[in-house]
């Protein structure tokens, strides 16, 4: 139970006592304690805002009716319980990469989730594509909205982009190793307990859906997706990587969020939309609070950084205990990548997915200076893959309370179901990183 609890404290009382042996003084310390939790905010500003601006965008869409309408051409798809679970999962997955897995789990749950169970496929089955799909596959690639590879990226002194170039192929691995096991899975459940399963989709024959939809739903549920297109389409023309990719994003975002909201309540818009500008910064704020604080600790590891919060002539820490290591160590590619897989993984099991990446990029960043033929992104990525599974809530009961609840079934059960694709995902995707380091 003790690895559940938050490190907030350990990393608050790690920066000060860094900070008094570095400068002498107790005042310099607590300064520094100060000064890291800025750096941290200032790095990871950008990404919480783009982050709180998609939310609250989305919370527009909910109040229009769009997303009923994005979603119900793929809820007809449904014709039994093996199409179900893979254009569930899909579904689920690209809602995710551009409004994130928490906003998308009420969007998809509650409009294609019944409409699942109905052609077949038990809760619990589709509680665990919706998990798999969008807080694993999707939070941990991130390709979109990029704040996972971002946070990594800074920690580990790389940039964003070439996080998510290295992250590709260990996706794909850890994507279609988990989903086809659990795939599997799901198939013997339901030969086995069919008589359960007929019952669970006979009651879900009654709940029907009353959205209203407008012409203005139809607009949004058209415009939405084009101007996210329209952006991804620019990124790739004009070579937009990084913080000017993730720019274009949030500034779509708050102009969809501004029109949705116009349009919708008219003059009443000019108090509407700080409603939802609050609603999106609350989440984006809940989500990023303790990663600043553990970003501070972590990010006296490198550095660049660690000379913004201690003065100038600070070293990074923490590459100096790579460098150590590698002196007193042999550190083999395998090892290192046991080691960057089972730190993600454990700070992972606070329930915050991205808890972890201040720690596995600083790792990767360390391990790369000790040994200069590592690819360090490769490793950092990796770090990223195994954090955000963990902590992001595939495998932790405490991190499947949302889709647990909304599709009705026990968390501790449900990550009973994922823990055994998730380890093989993991099992297979690791070895994938050490050939490619």
């Amino acid at each position: 139970m003790g690895l559940r609890r938050d490190p907030l404290i350990p990393c608050l009382i790690g920066i000060l006592h860094i900070g008094w042996m570095y400068s002498g003084k107790l005042v310099g310390a607590i300064q520094s304690v100060f000064n890291a939790l800025v750096v941290a905010g200032t790095e990871f500003l950008g990404i919480i805002v783009v982050i709180s601006l998609i939310v609250a965008m989305s919370k527009v869409l909910t109040e229009l009716g769009a997303d009923y309408v994005i979603m119900r051409p793929a809820a007809r798809l449904m014709v039994n319980a093996n199409v179900a679970f893979w254009i569930l999962g899909l579904s689920m997955m690209v809602v995710s990469w551009f409004v994130w897995p928490s906003p998308a789990v009420a969007l998809i749950g509650g409009i294609m989730l019944p409409i699942a169970v109905r052609a077949g496929l038990p809760s619990m089955g589709a509680a665990m594509a919706m998990n798999l799909f969008g807080h694993g596959i999707a939070l941990s690639s991130d390709y979109v909205i990029q704040g996972a590879p971002t946070i990594t990226a800074k920690a580990a002194g790389l940039g964003s982009e070439q996080v998510v170039q290295a992250s590709i192929p260990l996706v794909i691995v850890m994507a279609l190793v988990t989903t086809i096991v659990a795939f599997i899975l799901i198939r013997r459940d339901i030969a086995a307990n069919r008589a359960v399963h007929e019952k669970e989709r006979q009651a879900f024959e009654s709940k029907n859906q009353n959205v209203e939809i407008t012409s203005l739903s139809v607009i949004f549920a058209i415009l939405v997706p084009l101007a996210f297109v329209a952006d991804v389409v620019a990124m790739y023309v004009y070579k937009l990587k990084g913080g000017d990719a993730t720019a274009l994003v949030g500034g779509t975002a708050a102009l969809l969020l501004a029109l949705g909201s116009v349009l919708k309540y008219g003059v009443e818009s000019l108090e509407k939309i700080t409603d939802f500008v609050r609603d999106g910064f609350m989440f984006g704020i809940k989500i990023f609070a303790p990663v600043i604080i553990i970003g501070g600790f972590f990010f006296l590891g490198k550095g660049e950084l660690s000379q913004q919060i201690l003065g100038k002539g600070a070293p990074g820490f923490l590459e100096d205990v790579g460098l150590a290591l590698s002196n007193a160590v042999p550190l083999n590619k395998a090892a290192i990548a046991v080691i960057e897989l089972a730190a993600g993984m454990i700070v992972g099991l606070d329930g915050s997915g991205f808890s972890p990446l201040p720690l596995v990029g600083s790792i990767a960043a360390a391990f790369g200076s000790a040994r200069p033929d590592l690819n360090v992104a490769v490793l950092a990525a990796l770090g990223q893959i195994a954090g955000v599974w963990t902590g992001g809530g595939t495998i932790i009961p405490w991190g499947l309370i949302p889709v647990a609840a909304i599709a009705g079934v026990n968390p501790i059960e449900l990550a009973r179901r994922n823990f055994i694709p998730v380890i093989a995902g993991l099992a297979a995707t690791t070895v994938v990183a050490i050939l490619l380091m």
